[in-house]
């Protein structure tokens, strides 16, 4: 038997990237995916790859009520909430922080925070109640810039830091129903959008550039795809990690190793 079989999950950004290869992970693993995402066309091509696995919903994860109504979906639909994995995330494109202007770089910071901060925040509130009920857990998506510098530029960087803080709090106040980890992502292959105060701040590269930046960074020396990534986190919905709560795992190459070089 899938080991997720007849599992409830929820996943924001799940349309694109590493969400949507976590999405479709889970569901070869037999679970039913509950999607919340603004992109009407990635969640379109979800929607015809895992067909009635998964139900989506367009929806903007800085408010609480889009992530209340993907919760009652959710529950309406399969019965229950087994995971909620807050993933949906924008970049800042690694702006530096002197070259900004002052009114961008306060735009930056209501755009950015609100995304990647409250949306943790407002999907983690509204799923708590559900998960008390089936003991599930929380999986944040999080990043190696939560712990190092240069994995973006500061209004990245600053988000990152606040997941693992919010991770790491919720852990301590929900156990023991409810396990909340972690996993960062090192630099992936992905089209991670960078908001637009910044745009005029940063240089687009290639995917070509990109690789070679990225495997120049890591030990491992490997450029990830999205589907590098989904190990950890089936591994931290499973029964198999019932006694990890309040950890990030890293799938990053191996930026712990790095040192100085």
């Amino acid at each position: 038997m899938a080991e997720f079989a007849n599992h409830s999950i929820y996943i924001t950004g799940g349309a694109s990237g590493i969400g949507s290869a976590v999405a479709q992970a889970f569901a070869r693993e037999g679970a039913n995916i509950t999607i919340l995402d603004k992109s009407a066309k990635g969640l379109e091509e979800i929607k015809s790859l895992l067909g009635n696995q998964v139900q989506c919903i367009e929806g903007d994860v800085t408010v609480y009520e889009d992530h209340a109504k993907a919760v009652r979906k959710a529950v309406d639909a399969y019965g229950k909430l087994d995971v909620f994995i807050a993933n949906a995330g924008v970049f800042d494109g690694f702006a530096k922080f002197e070259n900004v202007t002052s009114e961008a770089m306060s735009d930056a910071y209501d755009i950015l925070m609100n995304i990647n901060v409250k949306g943790y925040f407002n999907g983690a509130k509204a799923s708590l109640p559900e998960l008390r009920k089936t003991a599930g857990n929380m999986i944040f998506t999080v990043s190696g810039a939560g712990f190092y510098p240069d994995g973006g530029g500061v209004w990245y960087t600053a988000s990152k830091h606040a997941q693992i803080g919010l991770m790491k709090q919720l852990a301590f106040e929900v156990a023991p129903e409810i396990r909340v980890n972690a996993v960062a992502p090192g630099g992936t292959l992905t089209a991670l959008n960078v908001i637009p105060p910044l745009k005029s701040f940063v240089k687009e590269i290639d995917n070509e550039t990109k690789a070679k930046s990225i495997k120049r960074r890591n030990p491992l020396q490997i450029a990830m795809d999205s589907e590098d990534h989904v190990g950890p986190y089936l591994l931290l919905a499973s029964k198999k990690s019932r006694a990890i709560t309040g950890e990030v795992i890293s799938s990053d190459g191996g930026l712990a190793v790095r040192g100085l070089g």
